[in-house]
């Protein structure tokens, strides 16, 4: 599938290796890059793992490695079906979501790096409802994206003793309106996104609530790939990998500049949103385990937090082995006590 580097000179025509590299006898074709398929959400932004292949793209890090990588984005979302499909190599994908898939439908596709030390999700309020701790949410209404409530907001509603019936969940789409014009009084809301929205373009202050504030031991964005190419290609991934740690440490260095490279990819977007989103998730990247091991790192503790916690609010439609929904082979392979192996 991925093309291999292949020397074809003249070798045969030269009396030793010494003399061909002495006198240049005979020339050999130029090395092809191996591809890559790179399946980013629906649309360009500044999603960090988005953002850290928009970078090594334009500053040439790819290159660097001795890859081609196609950037796709997912026309309706659910990207990951086409890395089980064999049509896309590397994607994005929310870790319980993930979690939730392979569940659900049992799916070969493994995460090899983990951008979210901290989870995607957060709940707000209208600073004006005067709701100050999820205690004030009894009674209220809550708005929730997808097919059920999160179990993160499952697990805040016990922290605070509430149950289910406490509040009145109901299923929303992806317009923060909803809570500005008063259909839902607490919302579901992604960290790096709507909390900005709701501020600085319907101009209302929002009260949020983290649910890791509240003991919840949620994990973010990974990617993910086809097991099988975990297995049989290691070094493609690594290559991979080492762009795009590097396209994000060079994010992290040079916001600026890696939001204007954002806006190559997007520009309709606003670079002011796209600034927050970057420095949002930038945050939700450090931990004192990056610290350490550096950039992207995970632990089996971490994922297995997250399975106990997915299984007791009833989040995942049947058991399953959860070290097999992820690998640290990838990221033992790039780094070095800590320090990202270039070239």
């Amino acid at each position: 599938m991925f093309g291999r580097r292949v020397l074809k000179g003249a070798a045969w025509a030269c009396l030793t290796l010494a003399a061909l590299a002495a006198w240049g006898c005979g020339e050999s074709e130029p090395a092809t890059p191996d591809r890559l398929v790179f399946m980013a959400g629906f649309k360009p932004q500044a999603n960090l793992p988005f953002a850290s292949v928009y970078v090594a793209q334009e500053r040439g890090y790819f290159a660097e490695q001795d890859l081609e990588v196609e950037i796709q984005h997912a026309p309706t979302g659910g990207s990951i079906r086409f890395v089980a499909a064999g049509e896309v190599d590397v994607t994005t994908a929310d870790a319980a979501a993930l979690l939730k898939r392979v569940s659900d439908q049992e799916l070969p596709v493994t995460a090899f790096a983990l951008f979210g030390q901290r989870g995607q999700q957060a709940f707000v309020a209208l600073e004006e409802s005067g709701m100050r701790t999820p205690a004030d949410w009894r009674g209220k209404t809550f708005g929730y994206k997808g097919s059920s409530p999160p179990p993160e907001y499952l697990a805040v509603l016990a922290e605070a003793g509430l149950d289910s019936d406490s509040v009145n969940a109901v299923r929303v789409g992806f317009n923060p309106r909803v809570l500005t014009d008063g259909e839902v009084d607490v919302l579901a809301v992604f960290k790096s996104n709507e909390p900005d929205t709701i501020r600085n373009a319907l101009g209302h202050e929002v009260v949020v609530w983290d649910p890791e504030d509240y003991g919840v031991p949620a994990i973010g964005l990974t990617y993910v790939t086809r097991t099988e190419l975990v297995d049989e290609e290691p070094e493609l991934l690594e290559r991979f990998l080492k762009a795009t740690l590097r396209g994000l440490q060079y994010a992290m260095e040079n916001p600026e500049e890696a939001v204007r490279i954002v806006m190559e990819f997007a520009p309709n977007e606003d670079p002011g949103h796209q600034m927050y989103m970057l420095t949002t998730e930038i945050a939700g990247a450090e931990s004192a385990l990056t610290d350490e091991h550096g950039l992207g790192w995970m632990t089996d503790d971490q994922w297995r937090a997250l399975y106990d916690h997915l299984v007791r609010f009833d989040a995942l439609p049947r058991p399953f082995d959860v070290e097999g929904a992820y690998t640290d082979r990838i990221l033992n392979a790039v780094y070095d006590e800590g320090e990202l192996r270039w070239p």
